[in-house]
């Protein structure tokens, strides 16, 4: 099952993997053709359901040589429970089921849990963006093991970060950049995204209040890298229907959580707290057009990364490290009053806490990394920035450019390694 969504890519991926390694591929997408959503209305047999289909399609469905999609697949939730049947009655035949709101469906149904695999699919990061551009050899220096780069290289892979910030990594904004080299052509596909996302928005009827929805979705665009609190998100409306909505969101996968930690220990997730966190929104290319951000001052500003006060950079950190690390984000904020101590995000390597801070411009004074560091004494530290590699050997703390944040996500640092190979 291929879940994410709106608009990442589930369908083309599914349709690809189709065409390449099968002899056919028998789609069947239930909300542009509902009428299907009857043959499950009985029992869920799934030899019964295959010879229906073929009589339907035209197409012959045997095991090993054809690949059968489920397209839309929230629309028939019968059709996710009969995935069970599947694998226990027809285990030679391949079958992909993709959809978005997924979340909404699966508290009304019975999940069959173990006999289904699961993959979340996620915007293209920085490197697939590359590839798109067939700037394969960047792609892959921005995919394999960090080491110092050339200062040419180093302005070729920051200036194709500044694109890729306004266009993100929606495969349509990105497929329209690549064709046409023109970012206007690319935001007009983001307002189209964006416009699928809210009306999908009527779906979420009643249990969502749709005006509150709405807003919150804005809010949680304009608040990355931000502390969330339900009342400035958004007015007017009371806590629970705030939170109900916020939580939505979450659901649809159009933004994901990022939870404090005050105390670091392992597992993260047990010492996150449940009232503390921010959040990640899905794209950084929507982001930027959700609140409103002149791609023409942009694209032209001294430091594109110090808009909204490193919210951008922050934004392509935590979206990197989803797309590659796949893995629930922390940050650590420290519990004690009158202080607002925050280290960007925390994440845990060979069993140790790496901090990482997210700088726009020069390193400043890192407080609160200096801060963690005398309390926590993690082996090393991260700072993503938009400089060159540097190493400060003293202080344990390496300074990363951007575009080698997935790399980060995916591989890690070898600190000692580069230590001994840094003068």
């Amino acid at each position: 099952m291929l879940r994410g969504a709106r608009q990442v890519g589930k369908t083309w991926l599914v349709e690809e993997l189709g065409g390449q390694e099968f002899d056919n591929l028998v789609k069947i997408d239930f909300e542009e053709s509902p009428g299907f959503i009857s043959l499950f209305d009985g029992d869920l047999d799934p030899e019964k359901i295959c010879s229906e289909l073929a009589i339907r399609t035209g197409s012959d469905i045997s095991a090993g040589k054809t690949l059968l999609f489920f397209d839309e697949v929230q629309e028939c939730p019968r059709a996710i429970m009969a995935l069970r049947y599947f694998y226990e009655k027809m285990p030679e035949l391949h079958v992909i089921a993709a959809g978005s709101l997924l979340e909404f469906v699966f508290s009304e149904i019975s999940f069959p849990v173990g006999r289904i695999q699961s993959m979340e699919i996620q915007p293209m990061n920085f490197s697939e963006f590359l590839l798109a551009q067939d700037f394969n050899k960047a792609a892959e220096l921005c995919n394999s093991q960090i080491a110092a780069v050339s200062e040419s290289i180093h302005e070729f892979l920051i200036e194709q970060l500044r694109i890729y910030l306004l266009i993100g990594g929606m495969p349509e904004c990105v497929q329209v950049y690549v064709q046409t080299k023109s970012i206007k052509s690319a935001t007009e596909v983001q307002d189209e995204i964006i416009e699928t996302y809210q009306f999908d928005f009527n779906k979420y009827r009643p249990k969502t209040d749709i005006s509150c929805l709405n807003a919150v979705f804005s809010g949680i665009a304009a608040r990355v890298g931000k502390q969330i609190k339900y009342t400035g998100l958004v007015k007017d409306f009371t806590i629970p229907t705030i939170k109900k909505a916020f939580e939505s969101i979450l659901m649809s996968r159009i933004a994901n959580k990022v939870k404090a930690v005050s105390s670091p220990g392992i597992p993260m997730e047990v010492q996150a707290s449940d009232r503390k966190f921010k959040s990640i929104f899905l794209d950084i290319g929507l982001m930027n057009r959700m609140t409103g951000l002149d791609y023409n001052d942009a694209f032209t500003h001294k430091n594109l990364l110090s808009i909204y006060r490193g919210q951008l950079a922050e934004q392509f950190v935590g979206q990197e490290f989803e797309a590659k690390d796949r893995k629930p984000l922390f940050y650590w904020a420290r519990e004690a009053k009158n202080s607002n101590a925050e280290i960007d995000f925390l994440v845990v390597r060979d069993g140790k806490y790496i901090p990482v801070e997210v700088k726009d411009g020069p390193s400043g004074k890192l407080r609160s990394l200096h801060l963690f560091r005398e309390y926590y004494k993690p082996s090393y530290s991260v700072v993503f920035h938009s400089g060159p590699m540097g190493i400060l050997k003293e202080e344990d703390i390496v300074f990363l450019p951007l575009y080698f944040a997935g790399s980060f996500a995916q591989y890690g640092f070898s600190f000692e390694k580069q230590v001994k190979q840094t003068p």
